[in-house]
């Protein structure tokens, strides 16, 4: 730990890493490491078949999970830059500071969290499989993003506060069914004898996707917001939906697990 702390410093001082390239590095560290990762337990003779299978179907959950968090993040960047020069936080002659805006997730995440638990909890074996679940995770992610094309490319409070508030609703939603299952999906999924590091490919899934996240909103420019809402927008959609068509590919081999 204290050799790589030690390198971490050289690369630093010696320019090698810097913040303009620091979620770039990020990306490729936490990419690799995922790859080995999956070839350590998929090449392991202490896995069974069964085993061997549930890890294989993880895959396609990793990139759902990398993907929803790739735009979700976007919160503290796209999102903070958006509310502070695009939005109409005026309420009656009273305008609320851009940073309130972060609240209104957490506000949603309150209202609707016990809704969720309730329904999946009434349910029961009738609920939504957890492929499902990341798939509609992503879907709603993309379609937040393309809410944001009716105002895109308009002048300073050009965006009315409700329609950002519908925007992080979605967020909301998307974060409901795919973040409250992802850990435990790892556990459940995890070989015996690596239990501890299937939970950690979840969450180099949340690295993965909020290095991405930063790297992401680099290219985002208020003058040409268009593609840039429409192609992220359409991206995770996209992942969202074969997700979804190959959700019984996916489910027969998680082994029972659902």
């Amino acid at each position: 730990m204290a050799g790589v702390v030690l390198l971490v410093v050289v690369l630093s001082l010696t320019g090698v890493i810097t913040a303009r390239r620091l979620s770039a590095i990020v990306i490729g560290i936490t990419v690799a490491a995922t790859i080995a990762l999956f070839w350590v337990l998929l090449s392991s003779h202490e896995i069974s078949a069964v085993e061997h299978s549930r890890v294989v179907s993880f895959i396609p959950m990793f990139i759902a999970s990398a993907v929803f968090w790739s735009l979700f993040q976007q919160q503290s960047t796209v999102i903070a830059l958006y509310a502070d020069q695009r939005l109409n936080r005026s309420i009656f002659g009273w305008t609320m500071p851009p940073s309130w805006v972060q609240s209104i997730n957490p506000i949603f995440i309150i209202i609707f969290a016990g809704v969720f638990a309730s329904v999946w909890t009434r349910l029961g074996d009738r609920q939504p499989t957890t492929p499902v679940k990341f798939a509609m995770g992503t879907i709603f992610m993309g379609i937040a993003f393309l809410l944001f094309l009716p105002f895109s490319g308009g002048g300073p409070n050009s965006t009315p506060l409700l329609w950002l508030v519908l925007i992080l609703f979605f967020f909301t939603m998307a974060e409901l069914f795919l973040t409250p299952v992802g850990q435990s999906l790892s556990t459940k999924l995890a070989p015996a004898a690596f239990h501890t590091q299937m939970i950690a490919l979840y969450f180099l899934s949340i690295a993965v996707g909020t290095a991405t996240a930063g790297t992401l909103a680099g290219f985002y420019d208020p003058a040409h917001e268009t593609p840039y809402f429409l192609l992220i927008g359409g991206a995770s959609i996209g992942v969202g939906l074969l997700q979804l068509f190959g959700r019984r590919w996916i489910s027969l081999r998680m082994g029972g697990v659902r």
